[in-house]
């Protein structure tokens, strides 16, 4: 049997943004419990143009390795910002199941964290803004209109931020001030620009931070993670690589400060705890995101090939 390559259109088909919702949930829970390993992710750096990151896990059957770049400059090249291959692996006998696009598998669960996160943190079920129109800002702003929010976008090209309102069924922001008004933000940017500055967040608002995922970026000032209850995706990988890295650097935020969303998702940690509360996501994107995913879209295969136009299955010997 061939190892089938999964290109983007079918990663795309094979899970919508509710099921990947639900599969970053079970990702979460699994690695809050224990059950689900992950090392944290590997940077390899090009300054400044970018990094090369791999990214293992396992959990369940399954294996995965995600071979992945963020070149945050390569639209003006016409070129992806973000692209590489993952690998799912069989985790009881080390056999290689699938070769998968990296780019929409990223972009599926990064709209997935940021919705879970807002679905699970927010004080309300209102419109949401996502800020960032790029590949995962789309699947951020897909995934809050398929759980049934309103979006807004905005983007620094005013242009890309109309067409993909119209593409999606969402309003394109007649600002970035009136976007970041709003109750629940999600700001998803190459994190070389501080959006939330001192002072700015309002009182029972949300917020989550997608686009700082790597060393030396950032979306919100030291000032304002003080302020508010801060949740990450995990203590370890955002205490070096994500937002809250400069704050812990300075002393402002220390391990007691944070929770992770698994352990709030178990019933271990508080998230929000009073309706006028600021909540603050802090993602740097997880193996194991990836890996229920991944696993997912074999899975479907595996059960309905036929629903899968122009998967090619590779012979590796």
């Amino acid at each position: 049997m061939g190892i089938p390559v999964f290109a983007a259109r079918h990663v795309y088909a094979a899970v919508n943004p509710s099921a990947a919702v639900d599969a970053v949930r079970e990702a979460f829970v699994a690695h809050a419990r224990g059950e689900w390993l992950m090392p944290s992710k590997v940077y390899v750096p090009v300054p400044p143009d970018g990094d090369f990151r791999a990214m293992p896990a396992r959990g369940g059957e399954y294996s995965v390795l995600k071979w992945v770049t963020s070149f945050p400059r390569n639209p003006e090249r016409g070129l992806p910002t973000v692209s590489g291959i993952a690998l799912l692996n069989d985790a009881t006998d080390g056999r290689l199941l699938a070769q998968l696009d990296a780019g929409a598998l990223t972009a599926l669960r990064t709209g997935a964290a940021a919705v879970l996160a807002a679905e699970t943190l927010a004080a309300d079920d209102g419109p949401a803004a996502v800020i960032g129109c790029g590949v995962n800002g789309r699947a951020v702003a897909r995934t809050f209109l398929a759980r049934g929010r309103d979006v807004l976008l905005w983007d620094t090209d005013s242009g890309r931020a109309g067409r993909v309102a119209e593409e999606l069924g969402a309003r394109a922001a007649g600002s970035l001030a009136d976007a970041l008004a709003a109750d629940v933000v999600a700001t998803v940017t190459p994190g070389r620009e501080v959006l939330f500055a001192p002072g700015s967040l309002r009182r029972g608002q949300h917020a989550s931070l997608m686009g700082a995922d790597g060393p030396g970026k950032a979306e919100i000032a030291v000032e304002e993670l003080v302020r508010a209850r801060v949740i990450v995706d995990e203590w370890e990988q955002a205490s070096h690589n994500g937002d809250i890295s400069r704050a812990v650097e300075a002393g402002t935020l220390q391990r007691d400060d944070v929770a992770e969303l698994g352990r709030i998702l178990l019933g271990e940690a508080k998230g929000r705890t009073a309706d006028d509360e600021i909540t603050v996501f802090d993602s740097t994107g997880l193996a194991v995101q990836d890996l229920a995913v991944a696993a997912l879209v074999y899975r479907r295969y595996r059960s309905d090939p036929a629903r899968f136009d122009g998967v090619v299955e590779v012979d590796l010997v």
